[in-house]
């Protein structure tokens, strides 16, 4: 059993998450979530995150499914060369319970077979990523998604695994209101702006841009100017590197 929480403790507790998730409404980005989800992975002493949307039963790679992460890139890049993911018993228990899932690497790796447990465990242990927990969690169209926290602390006890689910349920759904927004946001990019934000992808300056599409210097930085206010930008770059992850320039 755990320690006893008094009235007071959990008033403070409740007062914590309160403020956490006062945090998460405010979000305009990304990548502000990510800066949000290394906080709260350092608070509650996990290594590392990961938001993903649930991979389907024919999935090969995880790197393909996350959302945002901090894992190392050499674990995730092993992970999907070695094709964890095929047969992974935590993913086989997102994809048909709603329930959240603490776990163990070693007793996991039990579940596989003798060649990929092994694989798996090493793999986890190297990285001092051996034990966390996944919280499924869904958004307003019912998609289907998963946050996980993981490390080498010990397991996280009921009152953590609660603060967890509640916390990674509005992480989840605030994603899903940013993508929304700029897809929104996105909609009302004219093709003007659309052509200048593909040539500041390509690295020309605004004087290049004029002379490609035979117009003023000042109309380019104009056309930029509104992309990147429309895109929610603090400045060109942010701006192209919105619009590639929307997909909107190549």
């Amino acid at each position: 059993m755990g320690i006893p929480v008094t009235t007071s403790e959990n008033r403070e507790i409740a007062a914590r998450v309160e403020g956490l998730i006062t945090d998460v409404k405010g979000f305009k980005t990304q990548f502000d979530v990510f800066r949000f989800m290394r906080r709260v992975t350092e608070t509650y002493g996990a290594r590392a995150f990961m938001v993903l949307n649930m991979p389907g039963s024919t999935a090969q790679d995880l790197s393909s499914s996350s959302i945002i992460t901090n894992w190392p890139a050499d674990l995730l890049t092993e992970f999907d060369q070695v094709a964890l993911l095929s047969g992974s018993p935590v993913l086989a228990h997102l994809r048909r319970a709603s329930i959240p899932i603490s776990f163990d690497i070693d007793d996991v790796a039990q579940q596989r077979d003798p060649k990929s447990g092994e694989i798996s465990k090493a793999l986890f242990h190297r990285f001092r990523m051996n034990r966390g927990a996944y919280f499924p969690v869904h958004d307003a169209t019912g998609a289907r998604g998963a946050v996980s926290f993981i490390g080498d602390r010990d397991l996280f006890d009921t009152l953590e695994m609660m603060q967890l689910a509640y916390i990674a349920a509005h992480v989840f759904n605030r994603l899903a209101e940013i993508r929304e927004m700029d897809s929104r946001n996105s909609d009302m990019l004219t093709e003007r702006e659309l052509d200048c934000l593909n040539w500041t992808a390509a690295g020309k300056t605004s004087v290049e841009i004029a002379e490609i599409l035979t117009l003023s210097e000042h109309t380019i930085n104009h056309y930029l100017n509104r992309a990147t206010k429309k895109l929610d930008a603090v400045n060109r770059t942010q701006a192209v590197a919105k619009a590639l992850r929307l997909g909107l320039i190549k």
